[in-house]
């Protein structure tokens, strides 16, 4: 079997390829990526020489590029990682999100219909439900509100994958995550950012008062579930992912520093960004029932599986901070996107 995964370079893109290599000797894996900021050959170095795993940087919104790769490799299925996501950038700057988001996802499943793809995955967020009150969760049936231009564009995203199952037939499927942590996340995101930073004598900053509410999930789990929706899922349905974890962002941030032994002193409340959801929780019943799948890991061991894996890989995440990852594969691919 060949799998095309996109986005393959980051966070959960690489977790995933790495996964699927380990777990499926007989894989193949096509990994595309931009290699935009977020992504990062170094993720994927234990894989260098690996006759089963291909890079081949390419942008997923040159529709031609795309079209022409999918009729060469003809893979059995598609994982579409690929997407800007970090919601900050996204208030920054909107249009970039809309491009790589909603016009790249539409170019993968041009390609993917032409081609003949059997099973086109949709990795898709939580935040596409928007907020949720004091109570209740997020089912695959809630109401789609994003509040954010990031959420905007993968809720465009998620329709039009849903559209291509209803109007051409294609075997689409969509999964929904909540938030991810583990080894090779980017030290942007709340949790690596918190255990750097902690590291490195910094102020940890957090939003508002600290009370959002946040369902968290180590990225080995989600990578567990997804493989399920690939090989079991069902044409044309969504399924919820969800660690079973709410902690407001206050209580993560102390749980880092507890675990490593750091001083409360150092976080910073800083003021609210807009449109800051206030609670995420997922309702994954229909995942467990469906295709026997649960958590593994809980977030304390997870928390300090991560702390270690951050400890042992210092060097990774300075050079990120440095800039100096960028350096990892200019030799060979060029500028940074």
């Amino acid at each position: 079997m060949k799998i095309l995964v996109t986005g393959g370079a980051g966070f959960i893109g690489a977790n995933f390829v790495l996964y699927m290599h380990e777990t499926y000797p007989e894989l193949r894996l096509v990994n595309v990526d931009k290699l935009t900021y977020a992504g990062n050959l170094e993720n994927l170095a234990e894989l260098e020489g690996s006759e089963r795993h291909r890079f081949i940087r390419l942008d997923i919104c040159d529709s031609a590029g795309v079209e022409e790769l999918l009729a060469a490799e003809r893979p059995d299925a598609l994982v579409n990682f690929a997407a800007e996501s970090h919601v900050d950038r996204s208030i920054e700057g909107p249009d970039v999100f809309v491009r790589t988001n909603v016009s790249g996802t539409l170019s993968l499943l041009e390609g993917s219909r032409k081609a003949g793809v059997r099973v086109f995955l949709q990795i898709s967020t939580d935040e596409v439900y928007g907020t949720l009150g004091a109570t209740g969760f997020f089912t695959e049936s809630s109401s789609i509100c994003p509040n954010s231009p990031y959420a905007a564009s993968k809720a465009g995203a998620d329709h039009l994958v849903r559209a291509y199952h209803k109007t051409y037939g294609m075997d689409t499927r969509i999964t929904r995550c909540s938030n991810n942590y583990g080894p090779y996340q980017f030290p942007e995101k709340l949790i690596p950012l918190m255990m750097t930073n902690a590291m490195e004598g910094l102020p940890l900053p957090v939003y508002g008062d600290g009370l959002h509410v946040r369902d968290w999930i180590y990225v080995t789990d989600h990578c567990r579930a997804l493989d399920l929706v690939l090989a079991h899922g069902k044409a044309g349905e969504i399924y919820n992912i969800g660690g079973v974890e709410q902690r407001t962002n206050l209580e993560t941030v102390r749980a880092i520093l507890s675990t490593m032994g750091a001083d409360e002193s150092l976080i910073r409340f800083i003021p609210d960004r807009p449109g800051h959801d206030r609670r995420y929780a997922i309702d994954s019943s229909k995942l467990r029932k469906e295709l026997g799948w649960k958590p593994l890991v809980d977030f304390s061991a997870g928390i300090e599986k991560t702390i270690a894996w951050y400890r042992d890989h210092q060097g990774w995440w300075q050079r990120i901070k440095s800039g100096e990852y960028r350096h990892y594969y200019e030799k060979k691919y060029g500028k940074y996107l």
